[in-house]
């Protein structure tokens, strides 16, 4: 049923155009009117999300997607070999998200040609995404009147279904030392980079446990090399699918700046923001079982799985919805090698039809 051209042309045109987080307008502009075509009612909000509707019978259901990619992403040449979609090495793909929004138009195409009964539809296209869901975060929600909905933001097989995903805390910290001619009198200084340095050994940090994960991911510091530097600027996260894991490895971090400050008379400032938080389903949620039934139905073994990151579901379903990630395809994302299947986005959107029909029944 799924027109595999039509789809893989939808795709190629949409990563073409470039759209990093923040510059999303020529691709959005591209959006309103394909699903306008599509009959549905389109807005822009005041993020410039999409939010998109479509009536029909019975109960809603809400497809997401988002819009914005990393860098590198501007200029995407994308190429096709043996069925798989690359770029030609340059850049990232984009698959993460465009394949998502492309399996959304292909499934709006086949249900308004076919004349296919469906319930009331909801698209959110979102922007910003890659930089902290700040889309999905700054939407009002009173937009949406789905109670279930399905993200198309992960990778794996044909049939994975992401259930879980973690909480995630950023850390910002300001080390205060004291400035000194390292020449001529080091012994008076202390070197906030020493105690950032000190702080930052003493953390657990990478893989915690098969949940949890801690990372320092910037750090900025010092004026010259004849200068004792006395302020450090460092930014970190850590993240856990359990909240009391996320607490103690937050807690930990925290305690190793503070520590190290005391132990070479520094001292520490540290900002503890929540970006996000977890979710957990199990089959037993409406959106899960529909889901693998979908897939079993068009001969595909469904697999719930984990994730160590973030995206829209995690806002949408800290919204009280029970939205869950699809695979999509794609894969090595946020790379230079990202690629994806041209087959597996046909199954995703065969998932989704099968869904939809069982919505309607």
């Amino acid at each position: 049923m799924i027109n595999q051209a039509r789809l893989l042309d939808t795709f190629l045109a949409l990563v073409r155009i470039d759209s990093p987080s923040g510059e999303e307008a020529a691709v959005a502009q591209q959006l309103k009117g394909d699903l306008i075509q599509l009959g549905m009612s389109v807005e822009l909000d005041a993020m410039h999300n999409l939010v998109a509707h479509l009536p029909g019978k019975g109960e809603s259901l809400l497809l997401a997607a988002h819009m914005d990619t990393v860098t590198p992403g501007r200029g995407v040449k994308p190429v096709l070999r043996h069925g798989v979609v690359y770029s030609d090495g340059t850049t990232i793909l984009g698959a993460d998200d465009k394949s998502g929004i492309a399996v959304i138009l292909e499934v709006l195409h086949i249900l308004q040609e076919q004349g296919l009964p469906h319930p009331p539809l909801e698209v959110l296209i979102t922007v910003q995404e890659e930089v902290g869901l700040l889309g999905a975060k700054g939407l009002d929600k009173s937009q949406l009147h789905s109670t279930m909905g399905i993200s198309f933001d992960a990778g794996d097989g044909p049939g994975a279904i992401v259930v879980s995903a973690p909480s995630h805390d950023t850390l910002s910290a300001v080390v205060h030392g004291r400035a000194s001619h390292a020449g001529t009198q080091p012994e008076k200084g202390v070197s906030a980079i020493v105690v950032a340095a000190q702080a930052i050994l003493d953390m657990p940090l990478g893989r915690i446990d098969e949940e949890t994960t801690a990372n320092i991911g910037t750090i900025r510091g010092g004026a010259a090399t004849n200068i004792i530097p006395d302020r450090v600027e460092l930014r970190g996260e850590a993240r856990s699918r359990q909240m009391t894991k996320l607490e103690a490895q937050t807690s930990k971090m925290v305690e190793a700046l503070q520590s190290a400050a005391r132990r070479y008379g520094a001292s520490v400032d540290v900002e503890v923001q929540r970006e996000y938080e977890s979710y957990n389903l199990t089959e037993s949620d409406p959106m899960v079982s529909r889901l693998m039934a979908a897939c079993q139905a068009v001969g595909v073994e469904p697999v719930l799985v984990p994730t160590g990151g973030g995206s829209d579901a995690n806002i949408l379903n800290a919204a009280g919805m029970h939205v869950v990630n699809l695979s999509t395809g794609m894969a090595a994302e946020h790379s230079t090698a990202e690629h994806i299947a041209v087959a597996e986005m046909v199954t995703c959107a065969e998932i989704v039809l099968q869904c939809i029909d069982s919505l309607a029944s």
